[in-house]
């Protein structure tokens, strides 16, 4: 690849991330299910196709080791499949589902193959076959939704896990791995780990809190009625 051209694509590269940066820490701070949220993550969903494709393009050209393109492309099925969940009436699902869940599926199977020949990452290596494994069962996660329809906490843990899961993939791509274009004050420091991590703590709050939000619903239904004074 001609270095202008390098250049140029990491310029995009490098614009993406700061905006997925931006756009999805709008959306964690915005009321959830209000206007703002929608139109950050409509904006995260955007930045991080950016993101995911440029990274596609660079990663055979990285130096010293030259990455997959796989993972740039899985970038772009995680948000997608996440904003798309978010746009789904309850219970609903369809080719979109069927067509991701293949891909996720493929994906898992084109990993494995290349971490066995070495075409990936040299063979053996475990994060290669634990980032299969993920393909996996995302992409048998998707079938599931196509078989079994979603209740609507469901699908709001559904589209809640797979958009925290690509800002972490934002986040920790750039408090951690590109730690040598931040200032040397800060580098290894525990904050940036933190804020590395923050969407994974973001994903388990949210999901604790929907997880007891449907038990307290469920105790409320199950809690006898005052009886009326006709009755007593």
């Amino acid at each position: 690849m001609p270095s202008w051209l390098h250049l140029a694509i990491m310029g995009v590269h490098i614009a993406g991330g700061i905006a997925a940066l931006a756009a999805g820490t709008a959306a964690v701070a915005a009321r959830k299910g209000g206007r703002m949220h929608a139109r950050a993550g409509t904006g995260f969903l955007a930045a991080m196709l950016v993101l995911g494709v440029t990274a596609s393009v660079l990663e055979p050209f990285r130096k010293p080791d030259p990455g997959s393109r796989l993972v740039g492309l899985f970038v772009c099925y995680f948000v997608l499949t996440s904003w798309v969940t978010a746009r789904r009436r309850d219970g609903k699902a369809g080719w979109f589902e069927i067509a991701a869940g293949l891909v996720a599926i493929g994906f898992a199977a084109a990993t494995v193959w290349g971490g066995f020949n070495g075409s990936t990452t040299p063979a053996g290596r475990g994060p290669v076959f634990l980032l299969a494994g993920l393909f996996l069962l995302a992409g048998l996660l998707d079938l599931k939704v196509v078989l079994l329809k979603p209740t609507p906490t469901q699908r709001i843990a559904r589209h809640l896990w797979r958009m925290c899961f690509a800002f972490f993939i934002a986040t920790g791509s750039f408090f951690l791995g590109q730690q040598d274009l931040l200032p040397t004050a800060v580098r290894g420091s525990p904050i940036l780990f933190v804020l590395g991590f923050a969407p994974f703590a973001v994903m388990l709050f949210w999901l604790i809190r929907l997880r007891f939000a449907k038990a307290v619903g469920r105790l409320r239904l199950r809690l006898p009625t005052q009886p009326t004074p006709m009755e007593s």
